[in-house]
């Protein structure tokens, strides 16, 4: 059998670039903490240095080149990966029932997981950074206190300006991440020149000797091996930007750079005592004078980094929004040119607020990273389950066999990660805890309250409404009315039309559908439900960015009024308290899908309930 891969081509230089800026940035930061948290727990001896770097190197290859590179990215729905796209092409193969919920449940815990992992990525990224400064002659004797505060400045900074977006400077990341792999290459070939031998390594004896040689203690020096892998799961979520093979190609470059400055880190252990980061102290053994534009570099990195993982928490959370598994959060466009540039306020000051108590919480880099890497595995297993389960239903022998191994290797990683939950691990995982509570809280309050106030059949209302409309006491124009289906009426429409006898001339009934596809657009038109009332069915891709009225406007619409339902629940059941207190939290629908506010009008349903 041949390891394929169909239509796969090395891309062009621009396209390589703009992978490097939008995909590789935390995995390509990782260097800088890596080395120096392992060795936290390990003395670094020539066998122990070998060892490790044998550890990096194969789970580069097992866990991001085998895992994502091929089999996940082998998986998507026009062109988009992630595990949302994993579900849904489960759901091919899945009916209703148990194999659904499950994997259902498994995507709100891959979702939720981000979320720990996006506090941690930009914490640990920014702090290790800062914490090169001491190195540079005449701030050896920077305080901590300093060192912090710095971090929590630029932290603030980087937060405070996304309401601006990222499209006038997204353009520099690929430049600034190309320099900063071909620093990281550099700085590893010329230390390697210095002590080639530990080249070694690459073989894999070296990883399985010093895992049955250190026993426990060899286990647990996994748990921050898999530093080195932590953004691996971008190369498959970010594929619809970019497409797989702009990102296929950066990795083979990207990939090159890291192990070549892994094993550069290596070759200065083996000769030099260092403290902190070994990236930085190889770099300033080196050369003195590259340090100060290497530190910045660093920073700008390092800033890269967090910015990716940023927009991947809105892009998810809009995917949670459209999906109805999420609460209606007020989105702010930031392109006119990229729909995917959004700005989310709310989870924006949610982020930053974590961000800060994080460096504050663990205080170094060093305490950070040892937290680190419990949510980005189970994530990793979660999406190692779903590709297990559809290549066994695609009889895919062969990558089901290689997805087998990864999974498998994936588990004796995560094995070694719960020693870690004392140390801090746990707070990725409690984090996690908040957007799963409410996603769970949101689904069971919505489908209570669909039982609460209860929609009537078409047939029956529209009984009612042709007494009313044929009655003649009608008012001018068009008046559009937004339900979740033609299939039914929701209370607030019975109330706004039959209950107070106003009817228009014109009625068009709203509905928008999201879709299981990323991408597209369906408008359909259904006439003549009755006399003067008509309906449109906008059907949408999870991830399409809708413009209401410009789409109404190409339909050759134009509406007087638009009415939209606003449900008010109060109760004594202390779920749907939290789940009526999360209705009044979000913003109303108009906000959301940007509606002329002065032809809107919302219609107030309340309803008691125990």
């Amino acid at each position: 059998m041949k390891l394929n891969f169909p239509g796969f081509r090395f891309s062009s230089f621009p396209d390589n670039l703009k992978a490097m800026g939008l995909v590789f940035g935390d995995i390509g930061t990782s260097p800088i903490y890596t080395m120096a948290v392992v060795f936290t727990l390990l003395k670094p001896d020539e066998a122990h240095i070998l060892g490790v770097l044998s550890l990096i190197f194969w789970t580069l290859i097992i866990i991001v080149t085998i895992g994502y590179w091929w089999l996940a990215m082998s998986l998507s729905i026009k062109g988009e990966g992630g595990v949302i796209v994993l579900k849904e092409l489960i759901m091919q193969f899945v009916k209703k029932g148990r194999s659904a919920g499950f994997a259902t449940f498994l995507t709100y815990i891959g979702i939720s997981l981000l979320f720990g992992d996006g506090v941690i990525t930009p914490a640990v990224s920014l702090l290790s950074a800062v914490e090169g400064l001491p190195l540079i002659p005449g701030l050896q004797h920077m305080s901590h206190g300093t060192i912090l505060l710095i971090t929590i400045l630029i932290t603030v900074f980087l937060f405070s300006i996304q309401f601006k977006g990222t499209e006038k400077v997204a353009k520099f990341f690929g430049p600034v991440m190309l320099l900063w792999f071909i620093a990281l290459f550099s700085s590893g070939v010329v230390s390697l020149a210095e002590y080639p031998s530990v080249l070694k390594a690459l073989s894999p004896y070296y990883a399985l000797d010093f895992l049955f040689n250190n026993g426990l203690v060899g286990y647990f020096v996994l748990s921050e091996v898999i530093l080195c892998a932590t953004g691996a799961e971008a190369l498959y979520a970010d594929m619809g930007h970019l497409g797989a093979n702009p990102i296929r190609s950066a990795w083979m470059m990207v990939f090159v750079a890291l192990v070549i400055n892994y094993f550069g880190q290596g070759a200065y252990a083996v000769q030099n005592a260092a403290q902190g980061s070994y990236l930085f102290a190889m770099v300033r053994h080196q050369s003195q004078i590259l340090y100060v534009p290497f530190i910045i570099l660093t920073l700008m990195a390092t800033i890269i980094a967090s910015q990716a993982m940023i927009s991947a928490v809105y892009s998810v959370v809009y995917q949670g929004i459209t999906t109805r598994i999420f609460p209606l959060m007020k989105i702010k466009y930031t392109s006119l040119h990229l729909k995917s540039q959004i700005y989310i306020g709310a989870v924006n000051f949610a982020l930053m607020i974590c961000v800060i108590f994080m460096i504050l919480l663990f205080g170094t880099s060093t305490n950070i990273a040892a937290a680190y890497g419990l949510a980005v595995m189970m994530t990793m297993i979660i999406s190692s389950i779903f590709m297990n389960w559809i290549f066994a239903h695609q009889k895919n022998y062969l990558k089901l066999a290689f997805a087998a191994i990864v999974f498998t290797v994936e588990l004796l990683f995560l094995g070694a990660l719960m020693s870690k939950i004392p140390h801090g691990g746990f707070w990725s995982i409690v984090i996690a805890l908040v957007p799963l509570s409410t996603i769970i809280i949101w689904i069971k309050g919505n489908k209570l309250a669909a039982k609460t106030f209860r929609a009537l059949p078409l047939d029956t209302y529209i009984t009612s409404y042709e007494q009313i409309y044929n009655s003649g006491k009608r008012l001018e124009g068009t008046a559009l009315y937004f339900t979740r289906d033609l299939k039914s009426i929701p209370p607030y429409l019975v109330h706004c039309t039959i209950m107070t006898g106003i009817i228009y001339d014109n009625n068009i009934l709203i509905s928008i559908q999201r879709t299981d596809e990323p991408y597209s657009i369906k408008v359909e038109r259904v006439e003549g439900i009755a006399a003067g009332l008509s309906g449109v069915v906008i059907s949408a891709g999870y991830m399409e960015m809708l413009d209401i009225p410009e789409i109404l406007k190409r339909e050759g619409i134009t509406e007087r009024v638009i009415f939209y339902g606003v449900e008010e629940l109060i109760t004594k059941n202390m779920f749907l308290k939290f789940y009526a207190m999360l209705k009044k939290l979000s913003p109303n629908f108009v906000q959301f899908y940007k509606l002329p506010y002065r032809k809107i009008h919302g219609v107030i349903t309340r309803n008691e309930t125990k």
